[in-house]
């Protein structure tokens, strides 16, 4: 059973129309890296690149339990405007000043936001500027659901992003190029793709909440561990399992 609060998260992809987004579960004692890994998943992040999770204070408010806390309220005050999550090594971008770099795999998303309609921002690839947007829709105590369930997602629209294709301008434009099939764009994005089809607004379900029990796993490895994707993790990755 689930023994820990169930976090119902919206995510959607910034700066991209039409909206490519998901509505997900997971346990409110993970870590903002495993949330992390899976909104990488839910979004066809290839886990190439770093990224971090960031907090808003200013369009966030301090939730009504933790007023009493001054120990939590000096923390608060200290951290400047934006709490920012990431995993720590050597190859990290330091945050901005006003930023505060807390490390990712040891932060519990359950510690920092804990009221429904409270914001975070989730950054992937800071060159191409990927960024979704996460919003705590719920926090539900399910006794009854059996907690190897987590995560899972309910429902969405859109495949989600492409590697190194430029970003949300750079998706635009390979959507438009497929639609198109005809011209340089699109017979040099289809030999760089290696498909002459795509279809950007396209969401297996089914497919999706087996890959959330899986994926995370082998990005935990690669970012905390520096461990190299075994065979079957790159099976898993390229969906061999559906040839």
């Amino acid at each position: 059973m689930a023994t820990q609060p169930i976090y119902q998260f919206y995510a959607c992809l910034r700066d991209y129309e039409p909206r490519i987004w998901r509505r997900f579960q997971v346990a409110g004692n993970i870590t903002f890296a495993r949330l992390g890994y899976i909104v990488m998943t839910l979004f066809e992040m290839k886990a190439q690149h770093l990224f971090c999770i960031t907090y808003p204070l200013a369009e966030n408010v301090l939730p009504e339990k933790d007023q009493n806390n001054p120990e939590e309220l000096k923390i608060v005050h200290d951290m400047g405007d934006v709490r920012r999550f990431e995993v720590i090594d050597s190859e990290s971008f330091p945050g901005e000043e006003h930023e505060s770099v807390f490390d990712a795999t040891t932060m519990t998303v359950r510690r920092f936001t804990n009221k429904p309609g409270m914001l975070l921002n989730f950054e992937y690839d800071y060159g191409d500027g990927w960024e979704v947007a996460l919003t705590l829709e719920n926090i539900i105590w399910d006794q009854d659901l059996p907690g190897k369930l987590l995560p899972r997602v309910l429902e969405g629209y859109g495949y989600g992003i492409i590697e190194d294709c430029g970003g949300p301008a750079g998706l635009k434009n390979l959507e438009q190029a497929f639609q198109q099939k005809s011209g340089t764009d699109y017979e040099s994005l289809s030999k760089w793709l290696g498909c002459n089809d795509l279809d950007l607004s396209t969401f297996d379900l089914e497919d999706m909440n087996f890959r959330l029990k899986k994926i995370p796993r082998i990005y935990r490895d690669l970012y905390e561990y520096d461990y190299a994707p075994t065979k079957q993790s790159l099976n898993l990755l390229d969906r061999n399992y559906k040839r």
